[in-house]
């Protein structure tokens, strides 16, 4: 189960987790993450993230309504960008000196909006579940959302940490959530090939990326090779847009 890529398993892995089980789980994480972070005073970046976001969540066709979506921008120099169950999605500051433009913040956007609409979590608590890996749920949770500090907040609500077979798992959820955030950056008007140009820099920046044998996320290399691949139909749905 472990093994099944997000299309061929993924389904049946979120069947273990209600919707509403996820909703709740997303909502007090999210809650525990701005009591334990400091939220950025910067009202622009807040305001700039809103607006690209509800263009996003409107282009992914969410099943959950546009105002339960919260977006807030975490003060840090962190190359950081989370999003928990129920519509919860974190920017550091330092992720946006990165960003070039609109269009690289819904690049990023669309990916993290990807996750939720994929329903990730549920798949990863799933996965747990089915492998009987004693993982705690809400842990779980928290790294399919990339939280740069999960394992430190899952200590913080005594939950266990555990690492090992789950990550190539969300690997592969990274990418799929990757291909997700180019189709609803085009869907929302946003040039898809600046999601290219994003990936690229960050690359470059090779900041806070922790050891290879603990990452969950793909490689530079092949994020930015599938994105080469996926950006013909990203970008025949927004030249029709």
């Amino acid at each position: 189960m472990v093994g099944c890529s997000p299309q061929q398993g993924g389904g049946a892995l979120a069947s273990f987790v209600s919707p509403e089980e996820e909703r709740q789980l997303g909502e007090q994480a999210f809650e525990k993450i701005k009591q334990e972070e400091r939220v950025s005073g910067d009202a622009g970046l807040q305001q700039r993230l809103r607006s690209v976001g509800r263009r996003i969540v409107e282009a992914s066709r969410s099943s959950i309504p546009p105002g339960q979506w919260e977006f807030v921008v975490f003060a840090g120099d962190e190359l950081n960008a989370f999003a928990l169950p129920g519509g919860h999605v974190g920017f550091y500051e330092g992720i946006f000196r990165v960003m070039r433009n609109d269009a690289q913040v819904a690049a990023v956007l669309g990916h993290e909006v990807g996750h939720v609409t994929a329903r990730h979590s549920a798949q990863r608590i799933g996965a747990s579940q089915a492998s009987q890996l004693g993982m705690s749920a809400l842990q779980i949770a928290l790294g399919a959302g990339n939280v740069g500090f999960a394992n430190e907040l899952a200590a913080l609500l005594g939950a266990g940490v555990q690492y090992g077979v789950i990550l190539p798992y969300s690997r592969a959820q990274e990418l799929e959530a990757d291909r997700l955030g180019l189709e609803y950056m085009a869907r929302a008007g946003y040039d898809p090939a600046e999601a290219l140009d994003f990936w690229q820099r960050m690359a470059a920046s090779g900041g806070g990326k922790p050891p290879a044998f603990l990452s969950t996320h793909p490689s530079d290399a092949q994020r930015i090779e599938q994105l080469r691949e996926a950006l013909p139909r990203a970008q025949a749905i927004y030249r029709r847009g």
